[in-house]
């Protein structure tokens, strides 16, 4: 009976394991204008930065447990001028090169940009991520102040940034643990966040989707213009939704639900 018992049971574990929603999942996903997403699991982490290692701005404390219950895509990449080109027509960016992130884009511009995307896919899956949803993933399992460690000397292995020239084609430099390119440095990027400089002293700790209102929406990353310290994973800024910098794109979230 043993024999027979053991294989069985295997085999029933391994069915459980296939149809569970987690493993049915598809590890990357690929548009029809060929942005790259990558699976971000759910899960639990510390958001802010920590005064023990950080030099922290006042909006960036108290830092706090969030958990994030629903996996989502992220794009691997920052949305680069050829996708843009692809929905809107035409090419808003000062620096321009078909790979090169888009910028000079609003976040006003930026949500015509998703409403053209969706309709063209026929869904409802595409926007941008919340503020939280941005650093679970730049962070990628770490709790330093850049997604690789703390030592600001080895930012250039990762990131455009302290420059005078312009941003650069995406993907160049290192990825984090997870995947993702360019989430320090090269431009800041949009999120779907108003902006509350004391947000973080009372907030959900489940799926926070910043306050319900506000003047700015947050923008996160660090770009090829600012410092290193600007770059940290924790760092928060700031921009009037329709303000247009060369220094200033996006990158897009995806539902896992179609």
């Amino acid at each position: 009976m043993k024999k027979v018992f053991l294989p069985l049971f295997l085999v029933l574990v391994v069915c459980l394991f296939c149809f569970s929603p987690v493993f049915a999942q598809e590890k990357t996903h690929t548009n029809s204008i060929g942005m790259e997403f990558v699976l971000i699991p759910a899960g639990s982490f510390e958001m802010g930065c920590d005064p023990n290692f950080e030099n922290c701005a006042e909006d960036e404390c108290p830092r706090y447990t969030v958990t994030l219950t629903q996996a989502f895509y992220l794009g691997k990449y920052e949305v680069t001028q050829a996708q843009w080109v692809a929905m809107m027509g035409s090419n808003p960016s000062k620096y321009k090169g078909r790979t090169n992130p888009v910028e000079q884009v609003s976040w006003d511009d930026v949500q015509d940009f998703i409403q053209q995307l969706n309709e063209k896919e026929d869904t409802r899956r595409y926007r941008l991520p919340t503020e939280a949803e941005w650093e679970y993933a730049a962070r990628a399992g770490s709790q330093t102040a850049y997604s690789f460690g703390d030592d600001a000397r080895q930012l250039g292995n990762y990131a455009w940034y302290d420059r005078e020239s312009g941003p650069y084609s995406v993907g160049q430099k290192r990825a984090n643990k997870w995947g993702l390119y360019d989430v320090h440095g090269n431009v800041y990027e949009w999120v779907a966040d108003w902006y509350q400089e004391d947000y973080y002293t009372d907030n959900p700790g489940k799926d926070p989707q910043g306050p319900s209102s506000g003047k700015y929406r947050v923008i996160r990353g660090g770009s090829w213009f600012f410092s290193a310290e600007d770059c940290r994973s924790a760092n928060r800024n700031f921009n009037s939704p329709d303000h247009r910098i060369s220094s200033l794109g996006f990158r897009l979230a995806c539902s896992v639900k179609k």
